[in-house]
């Protein structure tokens, strides 16, 4: 966090929270984001913390391709260009021997999709053909929820009804029709704890003047009508919610789900279907409002991490921005990644693409 532009040093913050955690009694204490993530470093790595919103930049790159941010709370890792190759390998994916749905997704996968040639690059009515989406799941039915238990300070049902509303988060930020047609997300920033004035702040900015630092699209899918409409009506998801006691006897719920998104021009593009793939990790804390000031049914929001294909390099417009195959003229310089590969938990993939610039999804 930052006053009068001057930031506080991570060394006065790891104080904060040595003193923080002996605890004291009293009233209940204002949510902060950068604390809470501050925190969460220090359980899970190694090595000095960083701050909440704080970043390294990662070099510019003229390729096409993905970028990296060296966030903590608020990581953007993009994967845009495709590389060369024949025109199957931008849609290859998935078993074609095998098409039926898959069950839902209760842990992670210990290896990526299989990969096949498609017979032919995707059209509208068939947008998911020859990609491993064809076999997940619509909207938030691919999206696993776990059975409620007591945990924390909140009661099986109580912790149920959390679940719930964190997947209504999910739902509200990443498949409202509106939401992704550019409109402001308002019904999810309703679930976000108001008093968190540190994320209150980013997102005035990042709706305002989104830059790197403030990008909407850190927690939110959105297109610009002008520019592409949907393929149909259908986003296909998959991936898992977790639960367990986090601070101060709060439920800690993780998200870590990945979105296909079809798309064709808006306008005299022809029928040509690109695909933007976009997985989001969010830690949500629903708080006690004994120890927390918080407010009824919102969440304190503890840190959030997203992986985008073909949704645009270095471009901070607030919108997703695919590109077509006519488009796709150079590979980035980075690693290749299959956006597809859900084997790979996000901390490791952040980590591999920490010190890299644009890259190469291997496939749409």
């Amino acid at each position: 966090m930052s006053q009068g532009g001057a930031s506080i040093p991570d060394e006065e913050w790891e104080r904060f929270l040595r003193e923080a955690e002996a605890g004291s009694p009293g009233a209940p204490q204002e949510p902060s984001a950068r604390a809470r993530m501050v925190t969460r470093r220090l359980r899970e790595e190694p090595g000095p913390p960083q701050g909440w919103r704080t970043y390294t930049p990662a070099p510019r790159r003229h390729g096409r391709g993905w970028y990296a941010l060296g966030l903590v709370a608020a990581v953007c890792l993009l994967v845009v260009a495709v590389g060369a190759g024949p025109i199957a390998d931008w849609f290859d994916g998935g078993d074609r021997a095998d098409t039926a749905p898959l069950a839902a997704e209760s842990e992670r996968p210990v290896r990526p999709p299989a990969r096949e040639a498609a017979d032919r690059p995707p059209a509208p009515e068939q947008p998911f053909s020859g990609s491993p989406a064809a076999r997940w799941s619509d909207g938030t039915a691919g999206i696993h929820l776990p059975a409620a238990r007591a945990t924390g300070w909140m009661s099986e049902a109580e912790v149920a009804q959390a679940l719930a509303r964190s997947r209504d988060f999910l739902a509200a930020s990443s498949l409202d029709p509106a939401v992704l047609r550019g409109e402001r997300p308002s019904e999810a920033i309703a679930l976000i704890n108001p008093h968190q004035s540190d994320v209150r702040d980013f997102l005035k900015k990042a709706f305002r003047s989104p830059d790197r630092e403030n990008d909407p699209l850190l927690l939110f899918s959105r297109f610009r009508p002008t520019d592409v409409r949907p393929a149909g009506d259908v986003v296909k998801t998959r991936g898992r919610i977790t639960f367990r006691e986090g601070e101060r006897g709060a439920v800690e719920v993780s998200t870590d789900v990945t979105y296909v998104y079809p798309v064709v021009r808006a306008a005299g593009g022809g029928e040509e279907v690109a695909r933007t793939i976009v997985r989001r990790e969010v830690v949500m804390s629903w708080d006690d409002p004994a120890k927390v000031v918080t407010e009824p049914g919102t969440f304190s929001l503890v840190s959030y991490k997203v992986d985008t294909a073909n949704g645009g390099c270095d471009t901070y417009t607030g919108y997703l921005t695919p590109e077509f195959l006519a488009e796709r003229s150079d590979a980035g310089d980075g690693p290749a990644v299959d956006p597809y590969d859900r084997s790979t938990s996000m901390a490791e993939r952040m980590r591999e693409a920490r010190d890299a610039g644009c890259g190469t999804a291997t496939r749409t």
